[in-house]
């Protein structure tokens, strides 16, 4: 910890991998919030709870539910909480593309009008999983990269 000169106070600074975790979870925050938003989702009038029944998309694009929204704020506070270290935003990134990938390969394996489709996803959401999922693993595996360089260079 670095001791600020101008108050005596001690104070922390954010490593690369913690400050990369907070930015991909405070834009899951801002996605889940944009779901709720008439006009960033269209269709409104067809968002529900649950299932392919939900026909509302954000922005014209994305299938959404009050539950898909409801996950995609979670995961943006759970990041948030976690990225409070630097192990727990390394746990974030690369567990959370984990989860991403998982999601694709279920969005592949059901089809878009199954009542299994809960979440509901559509083929826009697939791609975007694949991309966030190795997206938030190469994120996850770079930052650690760049922090561990970072500290051994102290």
């Amino acid at each position: 910890m670095a001791r600020s000169s101008t108050s005596g106070t001690r104070t922390r600074s954010r490593t690369p991998l913690q400050l990369t975790a907070m930015a991909v979870a405070a834009t899951f925050i801002l996605v889940g919030v944009a779901g709720f938003i008439p006009g960033l989702t269209t269709g409104y009038d067809g968002l529900r709870w649950s299932g392919p029944e939900s026909t509302a998309e954000l922005v014209a694009l994305f299938q959404v539910s009050v539950l898909h929204n409801a996950v995609h704020l979670l995961f943006g506070v759970v990041g948030l909480v976690m990225a409070r270290t630097s192990a727990g935003a390394r746990r974030f990134l690369i567990g959370g593309g984990v989860v991403y990938l998982v999601l694709w390969a279920y969005g592949l394996s059901v089809s878009p009008e199954s009542e299994s489709n809960i979440v509901p996803l559509n083929t826009a959401d697939n791609v975007l999983h694949f991309v966030l999922g190795i997206g938030m693993l190469a994120l996850g595996v770079v930052a650690d990269r760049l922090t561990r360089a970072t500290a051994g260079g102290r």
